[in-house]
């Protein structure tokens, strides 16, 4: 009994845990100790990662977040109208629905992509195509679709699909007036012309604004201030349209009876330099630019360059006349229509005897202006050629316009001397011949040119004086016995109003010579002769009918072009009007 006493009073043996076999651990300790290190790691990493986002990349992490609800909007600008000189609209912009999506945040069904698709006139195929490529996070579906479009598309209401207004350009001149107003791309950039020649201007500024979408990404909400668009700026041309339409229809008829390769008609005002017509064939329509091709592109009154031929006779006659070497009533011996010039014959195509200096211009004898040109030095030529625009770019704000060719006169040989007093061995635009014989329209001033029409009259003396009045006066009179019987081009007569001008034929050059049977065909001339309000230029590119003198195939398109243009300008007929049997003219030398 005493020693179960003594056992039950005695204190419980001590456990020893560290080294209890039952308690121990199979891990060893090491492992526990790593095991703690790397959580303690982490937590490091993650409260570094925190920071990291919370504080250093906040900004970023932000603008995520926000992109996920709020988007910048961009507000196009509408580009300002291009406008004839009466107000007439050649270009305009009218809005469209363009159609683009987040492919990321669509979620459409079979059924609605068919929808959508149906809507925007395209094969399921094809917007599956455009939705399903990998990377992008926005897509245009439709540019500048059809308002029932956007209707269409608006009423399915599908996440992630959005529209936005767009201007769509709109010609209403169409073909006619193609050359000088140009066209835009897709994204209203300015490509031809005008709409080139003043983007810029046209342009105006975007402006843009932030919403905040919901979860279909429909707009909700605009944050933040908004830029406003501001609109471009209208520009007005010179151009009459009435002036412009009748001009290309001439010349379309021209090119077609002729069976010709291309046209071109350039009308300016001789009071002010404005260009009142500048019309091309072929062409095309600017609304409808598939298939174009650089031949209906090129501006050819302002871009193709060819010897002018006979149009610089009067030049080289008004030259005479200035410096005293001749006078309207000189007689010049034509030789029989034959003249050497250091061992190369120059000839007229019918010989003619002695002429005066005024029927040398009417029967366009190419012997009799030579005669008077070889009298001169050639470095008075050369500043003659200079003074009128050739070798120098017209100042027209069209890039591609070209600068005419005149070689410098310590080059020339007296042959070629010579040939440039009748047009060969120089070259110049259509558009550069029309300016020239502004002199001529201006008593003796070249006038500056403008395809914008001008806030004021023009200042006198603006131009730049080539001849006095008077010499300018005496060859206008000799421009207009060309237009009369016995001269090269009396099919340039108009009812009711005096003409002048010159006939120029040229074979086209091809390779280092001439082509046998191709022809430039052109005319140049003013009207009415006394006062004169316009000038007008003509050329045929080509005829191939059997028909090639500028007298016949030229000169009628300026007549019904003068006629038309005096008419629509209210200038009152300055002859009495009179049925005229309207004879064939004479040859043209060339």
């Amino acid at each position: 009994m005493a020693t179960r006493r003594r056992q039950r009073g005695s204190a419980m043996p001590a456990v020893r845990y560290a080294t209890s076999p039952l308690l121990a651990s199979p891990t060893p300790a090491w492992r526990s100790r790593l095991l703690v290190i790397l959580i303690g790691i982490g937590a490091l990493i993650l409260a570094t990662k925190a920071v990291y986002v919370q504080v250093i990349d906040a900004a970023y992490y932000r603008k995520e977040g926000a992109d996920r609800y709020m988007r910048n909007l961009e507000l196009p600008a509408r580009r300002g109208r291009i406008l004839d000189r009466n107000g007439l609209i050649l270009a305009s912009s009218l809005p469209r629905p363009s159609v683009f999506a987040f492919p990321r945040e669509m979620d459409a069904s079979p059924a609605e992509r068919d929808a959508l698709a149906k809507a925007l006139g395209m094969r399921r195929g094809e917007l599956n195509k455009k939705l399903d490529l990998e990377g992008p996070k926005f897509v245009w579906l439709s540019r500048l679709a059809s308002d029932a479009a956007g209707e269409q598309i608006a009423a399915l209401k599908l996440k992630g699909v959005h529209q936005i207004k767009e201007y769509q350009r709109q010609y209403p001149e169409g073909e006619a007036a193609a050359h000088i107003v140009g066209f835009t791309n897709i994204e209203d950039q300015g490509q031809e012309g005008i709409e080139l020649a003043f983007q810029k201007d046209l342009s105006g500024a975007k402006g843009e604004r932030q919403v905040i979408r919901d979860g279909k990404g429909r707009v909700v909400e605009a944050v933040g201030d908004t830029v406003a668009p501001v609109d471009g700026r209208d520009i007005e041309l010179s151009i009459d349209s009435r002036v412009q339409f009748f001009a290309y229809q001439r010349i379309r008829d021209a090119v077609a009876a002729h069976k010709a390769k291309a046209g071109s008609v350039v009308v300016l005002d001789a009071k002010t330099g404005e260009v009142l017509a500048l019309a091309n064939v072929p062409t095309y329509t600017p609304a409808n630019r598939k298939n174009l091709s650089g031949q209906q592109l090129r501006n050819r009154a302002l871009t193709d360059i060819f010897e002018p031929g006979s149009t610089m006779k009067p030049f080289i006659v008004g030259l005479g006349l200035q410096t005293h070497r001749v006078r309207p009533d000189t007689v010049i011996d034509t030789q029989g229509g034959r003249i050497n010039i250091t061992g190369s014959t120059i000839t007229d195509a019918h010989p003619h005897g002695p002429l005066t200096v005024a029927q040398v211009i009417q029967k366009s004898s190419n012997v009799g202006t030579v005669k008077i040109a070889m009298q001169m030095q050639p470095r008075e030529m050369w500043e003659l050629f200079s003074g009128i625009g050739l070798g120098h770019k017209p100042e027209l704000p069209f890039p591609g316009a070209a600068n005419g060719k005149l070689r410098p006169y310590k080059t020339w040989r007296p042959i070629e001397q010579a040939t440039m007093s009748y047009g060969y061995g120089q070259a110049a635009s259509l558009f550069q011949l029309a300016h020239a014989y502004t002199v001529f329209a201006s008593d003796g001033e070249l006038l500056p040119v403008s395809l914008v029409k001008r806030s004021e009259p023009l200042p006198t003396g603006a131009g730049t004086r080539i001849f006095s009045p008077e010499v300018a006066r005496q060859v206008r009179d000799m421009l207009h016995l060309v237009t009369q019987p016995g001269g090269t081009a009396p099919k340039a007569y108009a009812v009711g109003y005096s003409v002048g001008g010159k006939t120029g034929t040229a074979h086209k050059q091809e390779g280092s010579g001439y082509a046998a049977k191709k022809y430039r065909a052109w005319f140049v001339g003013i009207a009415p002769v006394e006062n004169p309000r316009i000038v007008v230029a003509v050329m045929v590119d080509e005829p191939s009918n059997g028909v090639y003198f500028g007298g016949d195939v030229a000169a009628p398109v300026f007549s019904e072009v003068v006629q038309q243009t005096l008419t629509t300008l209210g200038v009152p007929p300055d002859i009495a009007v009179a049925p005229r049997i309207v004879v064939q003219g004479e040859e043209e030398s060339f």
